[in-house]
Parts: structure tokens; sequence; C-alpha cells
């Protein structure tokens, strides 16, 4: 299993972002430069992560992105989970009936404690423990 490329650039940016002193904005080319995301790429992840509510977005020469929540009240499922939708280790985890095996299984089980455990541990991970160290001049 990898996350995908969309999820890990959304944890960096919103790590950037959960480092500013509270309040401050950060511009794309801020966060992109800083955590060497694609500028393209970025605008496209964080008018996801506004849509979902984890950002908030202000238009204008002085506008740019901050959290819309404190770093604690926003975790690493919070935002892999508006990149990339539900997490899912195993397709019958989600529906047994998208299995041929599901009748006889043995490993559904197994799946099914490794998905609560890893979702667990994703919304455990906040970026009040998790994010960037400004960099001073």
């Amino acid at each position: 299993m990898q996350l995908s490329r969309k999820s890990d650039y959304a944890l960096r940016a919103v790590m950037h972002l959960a480092g500013l002193p509270k309040g401050q904005l950060a511009s794309i080319g801020a966060v992109a430069e800083a955590q060497s995301i694609p500028r393209e790429f970025l605008a496209k992840i964080l008018k996801d992560l506004t849509w979902a509510g984890i950002l908030v977005s202000f238009q204008g020469v002085t506008g740019g992105y901050r959290l819309a929540r404190a770093p604690k009240d926003v975790t690493f499922l919070d935002v892999i989970e508006a990149m990339d939708g539900p997490v899912t280790l195993n397709l019958c985890v989600v529906n047994p009936k998208n299995c041929d095996h599901s009748k006889n299984c043995t490993i559904r089980e197994f799946w099914l404690k490794e998905q609560e455990h890893f979702v667990r541990v994703l919304s455990k991970a906040n970026f009040q423990k998790y994010k960037a160290v400004s960099k001073k001049k």
C-alpha cells in the first residue's frame, strides 16, 4: 500500500500551514516553494482541502490560506480522506461482496482488524504534533 502523491502533498501543505503563527496566511507560491510541491498541482489540492473544511482561503493580493481549525483538530485521516476518499486496506473491508472468496475467507478478519487499527492511528495523528518548523532568517 502506498499513499497517493496527492495525499502526500496535501499532508505536507497542511503541515506547513500548521507551523505558521496563528492567523497568518500563506500563498500558494510560499507553500509550493517551502514544500517542493508543483504549484499547479498544489492549487488543486488546496482547493480540495478548502472544500473539505480543512483550510480557509482568502482572495486578493494579500490573500492566502490558513487552517480552518486548530492544528490539534486536524488529523492525518481528515487530510487523506479529503484527497482520496475513505481509507481502505482491502476491498473486502468495505464490502465482502467485492470478493468471490468472502464466504470462506480466513483472512478477512485480519483485514478488518488492521483496517480499524490503521484508521485509529491516522485519526490520532494531528498537526499540533506534526507541523513544520518555521525557518528563522
